[in-house]
């Protein structure tokens, strides 16, 4: 009696967190800025539209380039990230490795890039390293979670005692985690093109550069032609990012396009007195202090505002999206060529930046939240709409036969309403770590006073408004692998009954 007592407060505590998250969505939607300013949105569509069937490569030469550059970007970073996670999820079992790798993840790859191009220049090293970092990161956390979740009974044979030497890893745990921890990898190289891509708005010659360059120039044509590159690299990787190919293209990647940069010494150490705060290297008076650090202040309280509104309002919008993006690869809605058409769409929209949605939604609705909005919800969505609809193919249809709308809300959502949330709040940091990015394109969250301070130099300001960024980051994935383990003590209650 005590355990049904006890499962029943924990799906009612289940709803509360629901609730509340959605309540703060709502408040949050209040200061929200969703105005469109464009006279025209749906001519603009329909241009884009048209461009999209007739896509264009006018220079086939400086196509092939972009192509090979964003191959090669994503290809080094990657692997380079993964020698990094690998290497320090080996001891993530020390606390200050996983602060490390925490820190790293916590700085999206375009602020990194922000601050390798002030010391590197427009280079191939200053994207490689951009990647590398915040990747190494996220692997290192990823991997260290898969090798602490391997069965210990080999281990254990092997050595009760509890052997912590490299041959014991390697030939105990190591083979057990290798699988998922070569799918993982898999997974991080589409999201490295993603990135490559995104990389591209900010100057490096990668595919994003010339797609950025159309968009603007209202030619849909030869955006298309990029956009569909973009796809088509990512579906593609399913063919030949694997394992007995790797000795071959990575050597290729490191020989075609060899990480550089335009390295200075003087640079180097011009930028990190720069990194300074400004008051303790120019030794300003109490009265031009106070005046930098109010005005610093202001930033970081509007940045930090509009970041957690826009970030709120995107998680839940996110959820709604993702459970009934679900049902287009879900066997218990879609089967046969609908089920794939609609994987297809999913695929499509987790495939395409978030960063190139808002840019695009910018163009046809104007500046304000709405178009990140749009952007980001559909991009997080497909990612968690697509895992849900794979996962439920694991569990039994439904006893009692129902139409489809009674069985996705009395059947469908309960039974997948746990892992939902875990995916939920997975993403959360995620999102408030792109929304921060988002700035760049003129929503006033932290990115948007990172990016001017970086345009007039301002690197003191700068990297205080990284580490505010991070910190939020930090903050969210604090807070949501907490509830993730309240979940799961959630799922094995449900297990026992």
């Amino acid at each position: 009696m005590l355990f049904f007592k006890r499962f029943r407060q924990q799906r009612r505590s289940l709803r509360r967190l629901t609730f509340h998250f959605v309540a703060i969505a709502l408040f949050c939607l209040i200061f929200a800025d969703i105005d469109i300013s464009t006279r025209s949105p749906g001519h603009e569509l329909w241009l884009m539209a048209q461009g999209l069937v007739t896509p264009r490569i006018d220079d086939s030469r400086q196509w092939l380039d972009a192509v090979i550059y964003t191959l090669t970007f994503s290809l080094q970073g990657v692997i380079l990230a993964a020698g990094l996670g690998f290497i320090l999820a080996v001891f993530y079992h020390l606390a200050w490795v996983r602060v490390l790798a925490a820190s790293l993840r916590s700085v999206h790859e375009v602020f990194w890039a922000l601050i390798f191009i002030q010391v590197l220049g427009i280079s191939t090293l200053a994207g490689v390293l951009a990647i590398m970092l915040p990747f190494g990161g996220t692997m290192a956390k990823v991997y260290g979670e898969q090798l602490e979740e391997v069965d210990p009974s080999p281990a254990n044979a092997a050595s009760p005692g509890g052997s912590t030497s490299l041959s014991h890893f390697f030939y105990t745990r190591l083979p057990l985690a290798f699988h998922a921890m070569r799918n993982y990898t898999a997974y991080r190289m589409e999201c490295a093109i993603r990135s490559s891509v995104v990389l591209g708005f900010i100057g490096l010659p990668t595919l994003g550069f010339h797609l950025e360059t159309a968009l603007r120039a209202g030619d849909y044509s030869s955006a298309s032609a990029q956009l569909l590159t973009l796809l088509a690299l990512v579906y593609s990787l399913r063919f030949w990012f694997r394992a007995k190919w790797l000795w071959i293209l990575v050597p290729v990647a490191f020989v075609a396009r060899p990480p550089y940069g335009q390295w200075n010494t003087a640079n180097l150490g011009q930028f990190l007195r720069d990194c300074v705060p400004a008051p303790l290297r120019q030794d300003w008076p109490a009265e031009k202090t106070l005046s930098w650090l109010l005005g610093l202040g202001e930033q970081i309280a509007s940045g930090v505002w509009n970041t957690v509104v826009l970030a709120q309002i995107v998680l839940v919008l996110t959820g709604i999206f993702a459970l009934l993006g679900s049902t287009l690869n879900s066997p218990h809605f879609a089967a046969g060529m609908s089920r794939r058409v609609g994987d297809g769409v999913l695929l499509i929209l987790r495939s395409l930046p978030d960063y190139l949605l808002n840019f695009i939604g910018l163009i046809v609705l104007g500046p304000s939240m709405l178009p990140a909005i749009i952007a980001m919800t559909l991009h997080n969505g497909a990612i968690i709409g697509h895992l849900l609809g794979a996962h439920s193919s694991a569990i039994e249809p439904a006893v009692v036969p129902s139409g489809p709308l009674s069985r996705f809300v009395y059947y469908y959502v309960p039974t997948l309403y746990q892992r939902f949330l875990a995916y939920c709040f997975y993403r959360w940091e995620i999102i408030i770590r792109e929304t921060a990015m988002l700035g760049i394109l003129g929503i006033p969250t932290l990115g948007f006073y990172i990016d001017s301070a970086f345009e007039f130099l301002r690197f003191d300001v700068a990297m205080i408004l990284i580490a505010v960024s991070a910190g939020m980051t930090l903050s969210a994935d604090c807070f949501s692998r907490k509830l993730r383990q309240q979940f799961l003590r959630y799922g094995q209650d449900q297990k026992e009954l």
